[in-house]
């Protein structure tokens, strides 16, 4: 029977990540967190302007790079308006649907910094006084928050101070269970963040020599679509995305492998990268799946978009329900985990 010490770890750190508050455009409490989980170690660790983390490993080559990312930032929405009743209409941040978040706990960052609370839900909610409360379409106009204040019109609720243009993030609601899943929202991709905190302190802690210099990029803005388009040093000859397995009808990931991607909308990612990364699976006892993700993109894809003269490749855990309720298990992660180590020992795909 398999057993996944290092792995429980690994979804405790999931479990911290997910707690904090970080959609696209408002990250840099998630980004000194990972600094935190970084710094009683010798690395070169700097940010980039648009707030990201680049985290360098030297290697025996010092003339071919590597670069590996995964991404903080997460769905949420900022406050569009104030009603006249006191409640926020949201304009969504990332692409989510709207009955994805009906219902779910939400916190408002005021300019100020204050945080108040609140609840996303339909205008028309009270099936006794709203004849088509389940009729009604799930969109911008109908959806607002309800703020845990005592509110009754816009005065009342630009008196709290919160504004237009303030952020709205979501309540992860994460939960590991004993059966091995952790489920909750924004492991797209706070999951894959773990993972590569776990393989950089595996890296120092083991003081393993890798065959090239290696980047990390925690990226702060793929949900977006261009997170991590730069910081790409001229020397880099591999970029591989660590994001997530989509699951679903005609998909062949699941929550227990690691997924290996063939091709999204983007187009295919390089076949020679993908074959390594089979290889390597076979060659490491690290079970795998082979997808492709119709309506996906990742920052190697945005990489590859922005004109960098790269070899892309794109895997990560199977995550059941991605932009919504979102669930994998210790198995996938420890796969992917598993995975990673020994890709970045491996050659180059260009050299072999």
């Amino acid at each position: 029977m398999t057993t996944y010490p290092d792995t429980v770890s690994t979804m405790e750190l999931i479990k911290e990540l997910v707690s904090i508050p970080s959609p696209s455009g408002n990250t840099d409490k998630i980004i000194e967190f990972v600094e935190g989980k970084l710094s009683g170690f010798e690395l070169k660790m700097q940010r980039n302007r648009k707030g990201g983390l680049l985290i360098t490993l030297p290697g025996q080559d010092t003339a071919q790079h590597r670069m590996l990312t995964a991404h903080v930032d997460t769905l949420g929405a900022m406050v569009k308006s104030i009603t006249p009743g006191g409640r926020l209409k949201l304009s969504m941040i990332g692409g989510f649907r709207w009955n994805s978040v009906e219902g779910e706990y939400c916190e408002i960052q005021t300019h100020s910094g204050k945080v108040y609370t609140g609840t996303i839900l339909m205008h028309q909610t009270s099936v006794h006084v709203y004849k088509n409360a389940g009729d009604a379409p799930r969109n911008e106009d109908n959806i607002e928050v309800r703020i845990d204040e005592k509110v009754s019109n816009a005065e009342d609720v630009r008196n709290l101070g919160i504004e237009v243009g303030d952020f709205v993030s979501f309540d992860p609601r994460v939960e590991m269970t004993d059966s091995g899943f952790i489920k909750s929202r924004h492991l797209d991709d706070k999951a894959s963040v773990a993972i590569l905190i776990k393989l950089i302190q595996h890296i120092c802690k083991e003081k393993l020599t890798l065959p090239y210099t290696t980047h990390f990029l925690i990226s702060n803005n793929e949900e977006i679509g261009y997170g991590g388009n730069s910081n790409i040093t001229p020397e880099t000859v591999e970029y591989l995305a660590v994001d997530m397995g989509a699951l679903g009808d005609g998909q062949s990931s699941d929550e227990y492998t690691v997924s290996i991607c063939a091709k999204d909308s983007s187009g295919p990612y390089h076949y020679g990268l993908r074959k390594h990364l089979i290889e390597l699976a076979k060659a490491n006892d690290v079970e795998y799946k082979v997808d492709i993700y119709p309506y996906y993109g990742s920052d190697a894809s945005a990489a590859i978009r922005s004109g960098h003269d790269i070899v892309h490749g794109l895997i990560g855990p199977g995550i059941e329900s991605s932009h919504a309720f979102e669930r994998t298990h210790k198995s996938s992660l420890f796969h992917t985990e598993k995975l990673l180590k020994a890709y970045v020992q491996s050659s180059l795909t260009e050299n072999r």
